[in-house]
């Protein structure tokens, strides 16, 4: 047998003031960590890798450096 207890307006009234019930702003920071908006694309191996930078003159740099690793 099943124990039911009917959930009175009180009940919810003390889950909705638990704290562990709220939900906190996020800030825009964290929203944004994985953007590439304002990202220059790098594109290596033809298209299968892509590296956003946001400085375009270190292309060379990366390429070199890319280069270096394979």
């Amino acid at each position: 047998m099943k124990n039911t207890r009917p959930i009175s307006t009180n009940d919810v009234m003390d889950n909705r003031m638990k704290i562990s019930n709220h939900q906190f702003k996020v800030p825009k920071a964290k929203l944004a960590s994985g953007s590439v908006v304002g990202l220059y694309p790098i594109v290596l191996d033809d298209g299968r890798t892509i590296i956003y930078t946001s400085d375009k003159s270190k292309e060379s740099e990366i390429r070199a450096r890319y280069a270096l690793r394979q």
